[in-house]
């Protein structure tokens, strides 16, 4: 569920064309690798985890790793 909200969250991404970079897969896996531990961070926070799919570790690993891919773009954005 993880790694379906960090795509989600990159697929996202490249709709929006400010600050988009050239290539999509540094994207991509910086969108999956966000996601991952924001899913982490969400089993210690105790809703969801490794044995059971919960709800709100997905909307907490999709919006973790947005906020990401937004501040990744945030020094291109600067003219």
């Amino acid at each position: 569920m993880w790694l379906t909200a960090g795509g989600a969250a990159a697929a996202a991404a490249r709709l929006i064309r400010a600050g988009r970079p050239p290539r999509w897969l540094g994207e991509l896996a910086l969108g999956l690798v966000a996601a991952v531990l924001f899913g982490v961070v969400a089993t210690a926070l105790d809703f969801g985890g490794w044995k059971e799919p919960d709800w709100r570790a997905g909307l907490f690993a999709l919006f973790g790793a947005s906020a990401i891919l937004g501040l990744a773009r945030l020094p291109r954005m600067r003219r």
